[in-house]
């Protein structure tokens, strides 16, 4: 170990050269130990930073991808709305096409089927007519008159229009029980009387039969 002897005026100084070599090389340690530090933080700084553009770079892209997707899917969800709009449209225009084409065929109908009657019915107006210009007896009237109802129940036969059958039981749908009386001469619930006649086309009455009716 070398030491160094320095004279300082009177006094003499001894100085220890290792232990001076001793804290230089430490604080060349300290300051090397530093520097690494630094690099390993500022390396570390350089990768998080580029960890954080990539990403925001993935995000970025993500998110163009998404809002691409929903543009795509709003441009076909207007189109498939317009698709139905156009539908809608020509459905309802085909629908008062069909209704109007329907009024007018039912018109048709209803006109045509007062026309078959009237052309059933005329005949018996017209002898009527001749009936009350006629010169005659009052035979030859009622004669003329029976004439007259015989063609007018062939005209409601062509028509389909049949008499009410009023030769029995009393049936509520076919008649309208004006009186009730007490016969023994009678069963239970029969026709007594008829008041006026009624008629029915098929299933449907046109008119119930006004009857009296035994209990």
């Amino acid at each position: 170990m070398t030491k160094k002897v320095k004279y300082e005026g009177e006094e003499k100084v001894t100085v220890d050269e290792s232990t001076d070599n001793k804290d230089m090389n430490n604080e060349n340690e300290n300051e090397t130990v530093t520097e690494a530090e630094v690099r390993e933080d500022q390396e570390f700084e350089a990768i998080n930073e580029e960890e954080v553009k990539s990403d925001e770079t993935q995000c970025c892209k993500k998110l163009e991808e998404e809002n691409k997707k929903l543009k795509d899917d709003l441009t076909r969800v207007s189109n498939e709305l317009e698709t139905l709009k156009d539908r809608l449209i020509r459905t309802t225009a085909e629908y008062e096409n069909f209704r109007k084409r329907t009024a007018k065929e039912k018109e048709g109908i209803y006109t045509d089927a007062c026309i078959d009657v009237l052309k059933n019915i005329l005949p018996v107006a017209d002898n009527l007519e001749r009936a009350l210009i006629a010169d005659g007896s009052l035979e030859d009237m009622k004669k003329g008159i029976e004439m007259t109802l015989r063609q007018f129940k062939d005209a409601l036969e062509k028509l389909g229009v049949t008499e009410i059958p009023t030769d029995g039981e009393f049936d509520p749908n076919l008649h309208d029980a004006m009186m009730h009386i007490e016969d023994e001469n009678y069963g239970k619930n029969v026709i007594a009387e008829v008041f006026q006649k009624g008629y029915m086309r098929g299933d449907k009455v046109i008119r119930h039969s006004m009857v009296k009716v035994a209990n």
